[in-house]
């Protein structure tokens, strides 16, 4: 994991995604690549009747309002101690990270809490999620700092999605102090069970531990949630379901709840 792409906007949320593309950068010795994607297309549109542009103003404010935020990044960058780069692309948000992400090991987000203006909106995310095969940081609005040395948290399920996230997320959990793995009973159809998983990363030099909880509480989602407070943890590695009706699942399953409430950042893969 050497390649680190941040997504850059212009919101709130900005500081904090850029400070935990920080965080990872340096603790995989890594580069850093800010993209910033813009969804107003730059051709001149014509009234038809006196020929001159009815988009110009926009399209003037949306340039130096870039310019902007450049110069805001590389100024701040510039006293960084990690190699980055930045560039900016013609598309949407989910298109732009989708087609730029072919080299990137991981990308940097903002989850769907706090402030909506924040963060990609639930729907995005996902489009970006099932259109590449690269893992996302999902960083909650409140966290200001990304601690790849801390205690981590593996949501296990046993299924294809959970075991992309797993192996994404190696290079990280090297560098956890813990790693915990968390299975809920209410999930009975595990196509790999949880011993599984922790074999794997003993291949891998990484000790963990087995948790095997009960669903005594509402939801699967308040169990996951309540082991990462009690076990202290600093992220979670989950996988995020692509399967026919992934949208349905985002919409109103636990990754949906996860995205908008996990008080830890999340490591997801497709």
């Amino acid at each position: 994991m050497k390649s680190v792409l941040l997504y850059v906007n212009d919101d709130t949320g900005l500081e904090v995604r850029l400070q935990a593309a920080l965080d990872v950068t340096r603790a995989v010795g890594g580069h850093l690549h800010c993209l910033r994607p813009n969804p107003y297309n730059p051709q001149m549109a014509f009234d038809g009747v006196t020929g001159m542009s009815v988009v110009y103003d926009v399209a003037k404010m949306t340039l130096e309002a870039d310019r902007k935020l450049r110069a805001s990044i590389e100024s701040r960058l510039a006293d960084e101690d990690v190699p980055w780069d930045y560039d900016e692309v013609n598309a949407s948000p989910a298109r732009g990270l989708a087609r730029n992400s072919a080299l990137s090991d991981i990308m940097v987000l903002s989850s769907a809490s706090g402030d909506k203006d924040n963060a990609l909106p639930l729907g995005i995310l996902g489009d970006v999620l099932f259109n590449t095969n690269v893992p996302a940081l999902v960083q909650p609005d409140g966290i200001k700092k990304f601690d790849a040395t801390g205690t981590a948290v593996v949501a296990w399920n046993g299924s294809f999605e959970a075991g992309n996230a797993l192996r994404a997320a190696v290079p990280m959990l090297h560098l956890a102090s813990a790693v915990h793995i968390l299975t809920v009973d209410e999930d009975k159809d595990h196509d790999l069970p949880p011993l599984a998983a922790s074999e794997y990363l003993s291949r891998h030099g990484i000790t963990s531990e087995i948790h095997s909880m009960s669903a005594k509480k509402p939801s699967v989602e308040a169990v996951l949630l309540s082991t990462v407070e009690a076990l202290h943890a600093s992220y979670m590695v989950m996988g995020a379901y692509g399967h026919s009706r992934a949208r349905e699942f985002l919409f109103g399953g636990v990754t949906r709840s996860l995205f908008k409430d996990c008080p830890v950042p999340l490591i997801v893969s497709h």
